[in-house]
């Protein structure tokens, strides 16, 4: 019996190791993927460009993703997961985080009052610190995903498959944005959302692959910018 358990052990942990070894290189070949799309374009993104690029044997990427149109999901997917990851959890605004999902009624009624609390200038304050702090790190840290981002978001247009993807993708970025819009006290958060996802694309284009390249807002700027435009939607 004893030596059935270890057996049943020694396979178990065998399956995990398989396993995260698997995520593993999904992952490196999806990064590649991205850093390829980067630095030489969609024409420069092949099976085979990845595995000499990530350093795989031949034919490691085609087993990971058979055809290009699921490398290319690949890329999108590894590239929503890396951009959910530009603020750690101690970096999200804590004043304006929305109720989840099931919660107790009766304690978020008490959430919601502890939050009505605080000052909505605090709160606003707080939100526009860590959205200038996260779109500081989209602009230099992070360039090359930016970069990445347009080449897969101008590659959606010609493929539908991908669009239909690429689309789903970015609603769990917008989504979220609505709820802290919503806690925020905004009347409209869709609508507002929508307005700060759009500034923050204007300011990542421009300065990714436009004229402001070379002329990145630092952190104080892009907070001021924040500031005003949720003051002005909250009307305050």
């Amino acid at each position: 019996m004893t030596a059935d358990r270890t057996a049943a052990s020694a396979s178990a942990a065998s399956v995990s190791a398989s396993a995260t070894s698997a995520a593993s290189r999904a992952e490196l070949i999806a990064d590649t993927a991205l850093g390829l799309l980067a630095e030489r374009g969609m024409r420069g993104l092949t099976h085979r460009a990845v595995d000499e690029a990530a350093g795989l044997p031949l034919g490691s990427t085609s087993n990971h993703a058979r055809t290009r149109a699921a490398l290319l999901k690949a890329a999108v997917r590894r590239l929503a997961q890396r951009e959910a990851e530009v603020l750690t959890p101690d970096e999200m605004p804590r004043s304006a985080e929305a109720a989840p999902d099931g919660a107790d009624p009766v304690a978020e009624v008490d959430r919601a009052a502890r939050v009505a609390e605080v000052d909505r200038a605090a709160r606003v304050a707080e939100v526009a610190d860590a959205l200038s702090l996260a779109l500081h790190r989209s602009l230099t840290a992070q360039r090359d995903l930016l970069i990445a981002r347009y080449e897969l978001a101008l590659e959606a247009t010609r493929r539908p498959e991908l669009r239909e993807f690429y689309d789903a993708t970015g609603r769990g970025f917008r989504e979220p944005l609505e709820a802290m819009m919503t806690a925020l006290g905004s009347t409209e958060p869709r609508r507002h959302a929508r307005s700060l996802v759009a500034w923050c694309e204007g300011l990542m284009f421009s300065c990714a692959a436009g004229a402001d390249h070379d002329a990145v807002p630092d952190r104080a700027t892009l907070r001021t910018g924040f500031t005003e435009l949720l003051r002005g939607m909250l009307n305050e």
